[in-house]
């Protein structure tokens, strides 16, 4: 197979939650691109249906659709959707996630924490439940999950600037969940031609951040300069396309190099 063949997505389907903003929403661009079709979901279905709006603009195939990832029904209505309107699920990328507020150590919420844990490792856990048991009766699936370089590595305080929030320690936690969850997925499905992979992201700045802690983290990146949303196109095409067929258990890294010291 020609290289161009193992990434074409045509005709197949892929779901990304939390797809409708930021890191999600250049995952399901890079997917629609290589001409997949596909389902993006979040509990702001308003935006969901805004960016699949821009893309179908674009000539691009893409849905949207409500759901609240830590709701194990939403999620199986979900899957069970898009069975019934396209016959297949090719790609699931469990991206929706995110960070409960808390004070720092010693003083952070135990809710916080537990909140954080259920909106990352709890939320990967129902979707790729609901995934699978569509992958395992086709014998084929691709399942990316999205932890972070904060799954592998501490924080250093003194980069941040007075007044900025860092992650919550329970982020850290529960991105290092979802790295592990990810190996043992791979163990338990590898078997029906499923491959379940990781995909961690490093320093992609939301907009509004301060102009000095984004040098900062510049001057920390080896490859001196902060990531783009758009970074991750290529990452998620090779794991979630035919190109990734041998791919399984990893945790990739697209992080600039930052991981390295």
């Amino acid at each position: 197979m020609k290289v161009q063949d193992l990434f074409n997505m045509t005709g197949r389907v892929a779901v990304v939650t939390g797809g409708g903003t930021h890191l999600g929403k250049a995952m399901a661009e890079s997917l629609a691109e290589l001409g997949a079709t596909v389902v993006i979901a979040s509990r702001r279905k308003e935006l969901c249906e805004e960016v699949a709006s821009e893309f179908r603009q674009r000539g691009l195939k893409c849905e949207a659709t409500g759901c609240d990832v830590t709701v194990e029904a939403q999620v199986n209505d979900l899957v069970d959707a898009i069975v019934k309107r396209h016959g297949r699920l090719d790609a699931f990328i469990c991206n929706a996630g995110g960070s409960v507020p808390a004070e720092n150590t010693p003083d952070s919420s135990v809710d916080a924490f537990w909140k954080t844990v259920e909106m990352n490792v709890l939320s990967t856990f129902i979707c790729v439940q609901a995934a699978a048991r569509v992958m395992v009766k086709q014998g084929h699936g691709r399942i990316v999950t999205v932890g972070s370089i904060h799954g592998s590595m501490g924080t250093d305080k003194r980069m941040y600037t007075p007044g900025h929030k860092r992650s919550s320690i329970g982020y850290f936690a529960a991105k290092g969940g979802v790295v592990n969850l990810t190996r043992d997925l791979a163990a338990e499905l590898g078997e029906y031609g499923i491959t379940v992979n990781c995909l961690s992201p490093g320093q992609i700045p939301k907009p509004g951040v301060n102009p000095v802690l984004l040098e900062r983290l510049e001057q920390r990146t080896p490859l001196r300069r902060n990531g783009v949303p758009e970074d991750l196109k290529g990452a998620i095409a090779l794991l979630a396309s035919p190109a990734g067929a041998w791919i399984s258990g990893q945790d990739l890294r697209v992080d600039g190099a930052w991981s390295v010291w």
